[in-house]
């Protein structure tokens, strides 16, 4: 069964210490379903404008990913971001965000999509992410993101998404801001306590933690560390990449109960694909990796971490 991406499909303009690139492909359903698509079939559903490069178009659909969910806005102009990297590479600027199409689209669910039994909901409005849990009822593991405008601006229908969710995924930032404390244990417990299932916090280069509610007032937790990159070319997109690895191994491993113990392998597999993005601008990593390098890499972080 395919995995439903729903998110924004972008044109990232990005600057880094050393190096820069404009209107290269970006979009949290863009790196979420290139990850995702690894593991699983992925269908995509976005919009652009009419300056989308048709050859990003092609890219996706040669990785096996469903695009005919990617709606093409007549007079419109596509999502774009443009933000710059601080020496640390783990702190950004964002300098200009043009919503464009982005900011009046609506996701109407075909049949086929509707039919689909796993959910992603990438970065949008809590609004949007409402209505597309409202059309996939079919839906049996539900996935999603948020960033901190949603927190600022959309408090109160992000708390009405969280309820939905068996896997909600938010940076550490983030999830301190939700929560309203600075101690990320606490955060978690927090988190969980507003509805998901699980609670996933991105650590960047140090990453992540899960959070997993197991009927104890204490939620169960796993963490799990990122690999080492001596080089970082562009994190912009190992978030969702990480999310994309995560669903992907989840839909791929044929469970249903989605428990702790499969969510721990998860989390690896998108650290691991996660670390592979940031080696290169854009996708470009991502589209010249093989499964053999990816297993590789699982294979050395085994040895690294074993004790």
């Amino acid at each position: 069964m395919p995995l439903l991406v729903v998110g924004s499909v972008a044109l990232d303009c990005v600057e880094t210490p050393t190096a820069k690139r404009d209107d290269v492909l970006g979009g949290s359903a863009v790196f979420f379903s290139y990850a995702a698509s690894f593991f699983s079939p992925v269908r995509m559903i976005g919009a652009v404008g009419e300056d989308w490069p048709g050859e990003h178009t092609k890219l996706l659909e040669k990785k096996g990913i469903d695009t005919s969910g990617l709606q093409t806005i007549p007079g419109g102009k596509t999502f774009r971001w443009r933000g710059r990297y601080l020496p640390n590479m783990n702190d950004r600027e964002t300098l200009e965000v043009h919503l464009n199409v982005l900011g009046e689209f609506q996701p109407q669910l075909n049949g086929s999509h509707r039919d689909c039994r796993f959910l992603f909901l990438g970065n949008a409005s809590p609004a949007v992410q409402l209505n597309v849990l409202e059309q996939a009822k079919a839906a049996e593991l539900t996935v999603a993101d948020t960033m901190d405008l949603w927190i600022s601006i959309a408090n109160e229908r992000l708390h009405d998404v969280l309820p939905h969710l068996d896997l909600f995924v938010l940076n550490e930032g983030e999830a301190r801001e939700l929560a309203g404390t600075h101690n990320l244990v606490k955060a978690g417990r927090m988190l969980l306590d507003k509805g998901p299932r699980h609670v996933a916090v991105k650590l960047g280069e140090f990453g992540a933690m899960l959070f997993s509610a197991n009927g104890s007032e204490d939620p169960e937790i796993f963490r799990a560390s990122a690999w080492p990159l001596e080089t970082v070319a562009d994190p912009t997109g190992a978030g969702d990449t990480f999310l994309g690895a995560m669903a992907g191994f989840l839909v791929a491993s044929g469970e249903r109960s989605y428990g702790t113990p499969l969510l721990r392998q998860a989390i690896v597999q998108g650290s691991m694909l996660a670390s592979f993005t940031c080696e290169a601008f854009s996708t470009r990593r991502l589209e010249s990796l093989s499964p053999s390098d990816l297993a590789e890499r699982l294979r050395l972080f085994r040895e690294a971490t074993h004790w």
